[in-house]
């Protein structure tokens, strides 16, 4: 199929009539407008990025699991590393958007500045061409004026032919002579005129084309870096994506090196206050006198404070089965 252009098919059969023009000038303006939309969009975008990272780092600075520790403790520090490293991606991200936006706004302007000349030029020619043309239709309007006096001074002296007043027809013959010379004066004029908006007419015919051929260019130049620039703009959040899942996994791992009963055993060491429980209370009889030699009076001292032994071997319990990602490729990403 032969490919359309802006050339062959925006002219228009009344000479004065700019319709065509017009009609790539708006589009062209509607264009820059798009271009326009598309870059505020994308600095909102970039905008809430950064809020959202800004957001999401003082987030990762809460206390979270403070008072945890061993295994599960680790984890959580991995968990609060990996989402400030998350908020400092979203914060790259926001950064690169605004470059795209200021290549999309130096396009536009580029494009606004070019357009500008090729508008300018157009509308001098425009004028030049509307001024003759209705120049040379007012000389058409004298030019059969003047003829239709010169028929009329011609006619008056054929229906005074047979007239005996000499005087009155030689005042008749010198009209009918001014009448044609005035008529042969105006015929001059009108062809001068037919003449020169011409030539007016192939200079504009020939800009025409050459504007034509320009603004077509611009309208695919501006399509295609739209199109690549919103493309650039997909690449960017998909990448997001896939580097949010990759700072996540490393806190998946940390979780499946999370030792449910290997945390319960530090614990133990750590804190455990004695291996015995207390001896049970016997009843003693206020009147007896009788002392039980089993039952040994309660002791009042603190118990003995133990040391805090070497930490256990973060290495997993055999016995404890924990989920764990054996593919290589994993990611929480579909594709």
């Amino acid at each position: 199929m032969k490919n359309l252009h802006f050339k062959d098919f925006f002219w228009n059969a009344d000479l004065t009539c700019t319709a065509g023009y017009d009609a790539i000038i708006q589009y062209l303006n509607d264009g820059r407008r798009t271009c326009k939309e598309v870059e505020d969009f994308m600095k909102a975008r970039a905008t809430i990025e950064e809020k959202y990272a800004k957001d999401l780092l003082s987030l990762s600075k809460k206390v979270c699991g403070h008072n945890e520790m061993n295994t599960l403790k680790r984890s959580l520090d991995v968990f609060k590393l990996q989402t400030e490293h998350v908020s400092l991606s979203h914060l790259q991200l926001a950064q690169s958007m605004r470059e795209e936006a200021k290549k999309l706004e130096d396009f536009r302007e580029k494009q606004k500045e070019a357009k500008k000349k090729i508008e300018q030029h157009m509308d001098v020619l425009h004028k030049q061409k509307s001024s003759q043309f209705k120049k040379t239709m007012d000389s058409k309007k004298t030019y059969e004026q003047k003829c239709r006096d010169k028929e009329e001074a011609d006619q008056n002296v054929n229906r005074n032919t047979n007239t005996n007043n000499t005087k009155h027809m030689e005042k008749l013959y010198s009209k009918a002579q001014q009448a044609k010379q005035n008529a042969e004066e105006a015929d001059r004029f009108y062809h001068q005129n037919v003449t020169t908006v011409g030539k007016v007419r192939d200079e504009w015919m020939k800009e025409h084309v050459k504007a034509c051929e320009v603004l077509e260019k611009q309208a695919m130049e501006r399509i295609n870096f739209l199109r690549n620039t919103v493309w650039t703009h997909l690449n960017q959040l998909s990448q997001q994506c896939v580097t949010s899942d990759e700072l996540y996994e490393e806190v998946r791992k940390s979780l499946e090196q999370c030792d449910v009963q290997e945390d319960i055993e530090h614990f133990v060491n750590l804190r455990r206050t004695g291996d015995k429980p207390p001896a049970p209370v016997l009843y003693e009889n206020f009147y007896s006198g009788q002392r039980s030699l089993a039952a040994a009076p309660p002791s009042r001292m603190p118990p003995p404070i133990t040391r805090r032994g070497p930490l256990p071997d973060p290495t997993p319990n055999n016995n404890t089965v924990y989920s764990t990602v054996q593919d290589a490729g994993y990611s929480v990403i579909q594709y």
